[in-house]
């Protein structure tokens, strides 16, 4: 809309976008402008060639969010300087070249030889100050809900911003049901909140757990700040005793329930216990409530994720390094050595380790039929990642659309995972980085690539899910935990004289609401036209039959012996604290990926559960396990490779497929819709003649040709879409800025000091 554009802070003209790293031809000439929501770069001449497939409603195709901004960089080639801005910083030289690092992997470089010096050295400053906020407040979100609100009302003038530290003893509340109860998705189902206890009680019906409760001792925040208000907790613990307790869990948290299955087994989430002397008491005591709420008084295993899943750190240097090898280095993947980096990041190696771990807790959930206690320090990182697999694996209700959401706002938005902290939006401290939430993501891609008929989204929703993050407008990524998001949704409120009672008028909206970022037509890439939903049927000689794949690929024989070889678990409940090395090397690998496959007379009873899974056909509406063999747990393309323009492939790449399934389910819906039509009685209300729906009402974004058309070349579709790699440099192709010398072994893109000694 226009009030994105309309604060603008500094721009410049006769700005030169660069397209290509080797053919200035095709590169653009406009104005650049910084803006106190974006980058701008507005070309005098519009392009239809560069323009991506997916069209945004909040971002042009040449806007980056300040919030996405990795590093801004700084060149003037005639001196041969070169340096990194930060927040409130002097630049000594007159830049002749400007590049911006994006976080979701862009690089993009602007050249001012015909602009004006000062103009270009004021709009670089600018970009660098306010893609550094000095308090959350300072991002683009709370002005603009600030300034929506004086609009709504006919107030035009614009109030000072004045922060308050609030000094309260308890968190006034934002109820968010109360404005906006979730999101309306596609179909119109609502996305839950889980910030009242109706979202809990209907998770407890759905997933049939009868012997937990809704407790809202956490109400204002009393007892944890990191918690929601209203938890789910066994019957037989009552609300006194939980208080107790809390005072011996890290931050007050109280061991809350995720998920039940229907046998029983519970899956629940806990701090570590911060009086060693205490441990064992108040461990005997919570798991004894949570064996009570087993129908068959089930044994409870705890598994702590911190001694056996990577660190934090793994994988923060894991991505860093993997972020290196796909967009700044030489992109040459016939190359053996482009592999060997590749494997050398250890990514996959991480992905590879929490699905594992994760279907060693699915045994335990659905084999054994025990409850799983998931132990982390803070119970807000590595268990959002294990316990949101878990139930994906488990519950074919999470692989929906909405069902994914709603997994998301509960195991992540409200458990209290710190987005602010591990997304690094403030810039202030790269220590607590760490990119979990794109782990997850990339895990279940990687489910999503070996069941496709199992998810109802594609790997365009989950990439643009990722992109979201950089957007400062939704609630969802933008805080450390609920209690953080009402105290400054009130403290702002305050501070914009927003009467008492009104604060809800800058209530942020989650990002579930996707109509605010997309067209309804753009939605439609989010339907996977492979889903087989609940109660999905096939027609097969004739006969209606419920589906389920008919053959058996030898190939999951294969990987149960896989499974097994590189599985921590043993007979005993101790398997889940295995504290080997989270990473084992490629090479120590290899004599476990070749195991014996033939029968084993004294089989454990883990090795039975997963080569029975393995060797029947996978139902995707049943349990799923991950393929972990290296030839399965692969690379994203999508996310990672989508700038890369040596990678694109044109015509080419999964969209072919999708562009065809599209057009087939398309007509189908179209015949379907015909079929009714036909078999509707006449009468005033009788629905118009067979003919397809409009454009925005059809759920695949690719239309079946119309009867006798002839069939028409796509020449937009390559294996970046619906995104373009045109206008995204990298490679060393840059002239004048030798970056791969810079980010060898670099913790960030670039060395700050390194290029501030250049600069002096």
């Amino acid at each position: 809309g226009e009030f994105y554009d309309r604060i603008v802070v500094n721009e410049v003209n006769f700005v030169k976008k660069c397209m290509s790293a080797e053919n200035s031809q095709d590169d653009l000439w406009g104005k650049l402008i910084c803006t106190n929501f974006k980058v701008s770069f507005i070309p005098q001449e519009d392009s239809s060639k560069q323009k991506s497939t997916l069209s945004h409603l909040l971002l042009g195709e040449h806007d980056i969010p300040l919030t996405c901004l990795e590093q801004v960089v700084t060149v003037n080639d005639a001196k041969g300087k070169r340096k990194v801005l930060g927040s409130n910083q002097k630049l000594k030289f007159n830049p002749t070249e400007l590049i911006l690092y994006c976080k979701d992997l862009r690089i993009m470089r602007f050249c001012f030889q015909e602009a004006g010096p000062e103009s270009a050295k004021k709009v670089c400053l600018a970009i660098a100050h306010y893609s550094h906020p000095a308090d959350l407040q300072l991002l683009f979100g709370f002005e603009y809900r600030g300034q929506r609100y004086y609009e709504s009302t006919g107030t035009l003038v614009r109030c000072p911003v004045v922060f308050t530290a609030g000094s309260e003893t308890s968190t006034p509340r934002l109820c968010v049901g109360a404005l906006f109860n979730g999101s309306t998705g596609q179909g119109g189902l609502q996305t839950p909140s889980f910030d009242r206890p109706s979202d809990w009680d209907r998770e407890i019906k759905r997933t049939g757990a009868s012997e937990w409760r809704v407790c809202s001792i956490n109400e204002n925040y009393a007892i944890s700040p990191s918690l929601p208000e209203h938890v789910v907790v066994p019957v037989s613990l009552a609300d006194q005793d939980l208080k107790q307790y809390s005072l011996f869990f890290t931050d007050q948290r109280i061991p809350i329930w995720c998920w039940s299955h229907k046998n029983g087994s519970a899956l629940v989430r806990m701090t570590s216990i911060n009086d060693p002397q205490q441990q064992r008491k108040i461990d005997q005591r919570i798991f004894t409530a949570i064996t009570k709420s087993h129908p068959q008084y089930s044994d409870v295993i705890k598994s702590d994720l911190d001694k056996c899943l990577p660190s934090l750190q793994d994988v923060q240097s894991a991505f860093i390094k993997v972020r290196q090898i796909c967009v700044v280095e030489p992109f040459e993947e016939s190359e053996e050595r482009w592999y060997s980096s590749l494997e050398n990041s250890r990514w996959l190696e991480c992905v590879r380790a929490f699905l594992k771990h994760s279907a060693e807790v699915v045994y335990h959930l659905d084999g054994k039929n025990v409850s799983v206690v998931l132990q982390e320090e803070e119970d807000r990182d590595l268990s959002c990642v294990v316990s949101s697999l878990v139930q994906l694996m488990l519950d074919p209700h999470y692989r929906s659309l909405v069902g994914f959401q709603a997994l998301l706002q509960k195991e992540w938005v409200m458990a209290g995972h710190r987005f602010l902290d591990r997304c690094n939006h403030l810039k202030k401290n790269d220590k607590e980085e760490a990119p979990l939430f794109m782990l997850f993501l990339d895990c279940v891609w990687q489910m999503m690539n070996q069941y496709p008929a199992a998810f109802e989204f594609t790997e365009t929703y989950l990439t643009v899910l990722s992109d979201s993050m950089w957007i400062p407008l939704f609630s969802t990524f933008l805080f450390n935990s609920p209690k953080q998001r009402a105290q400054h949704l009130t403290d702002f409120a305050k501070s914009k004289a927003i009467p008492h009672g009104e604060e809800q008028a800058v209530f942020f909206p989650p990002v579930w609401k996707w109509s605010q970022q997309f067209s309804p037509k753009d939605q439609t890439l989010f339907n996977n036209p492979l889903y087989v939903g609940k109660g999905a049927a096939c027609v097969q000689n004739g006969e209606v039959k419920s589906f389920r794949r008919s053959k058996v690929f030898s190939i999951y024989q294969v990987q149960a012996g896989v499974f097994l070889a590189t599985s921590t678990l043993g007979p005993g409940s101790s398997s889940l604290n295995g504290a080997e090395d989270p990473l084992p090397r490629r090479s120590s690998l290899v004599s476990e990926l070749k195991p014996d496959f033939s029968p084993v007379k004294d089989e454990s009873p883990s090795e039975r559960f997963f080569r029975d899974w393995f060797c029947r056909p996978a139902d995707p509406q049943g349990l799923l396990l991950p393929l972990l063999m290296p030839s399965h747990v692969v690379l994203w393309k999508l996310f990672f490779l989508r700038w890369v323009p040596e990678a694109c492939i044109p015509r080419g790449g999964p969209v072919t497929t999708f562009h065809k399934l599209s057009q087939l389910v398309d007509e189908i819906d179209v015949l379907q819709r015909q079929l009714r039509q036909t078999a509707a009685p006449p009468g005033p209300g009788a629905p118009p003649g067979p003919g397809a729906p409009p454009a925005d009402q059809r759920r695949m974004y690719f239309a079946a040709f119309p009867p006798n058309a002839p069939p028409t070349t796509l020449d937009f579709l390559s294996s970046s879409f619906p995104f373009t790699p045109v206008g995204n440099l990298c490679r060393s192709g840059i002239h004048g800025t030798p970056i791969t010398k810079f980010l060898n072994g670099a913790r960030v893109w670039l060395s700050t000091e390194t290029l501030d000694n250049d600069a002096a």
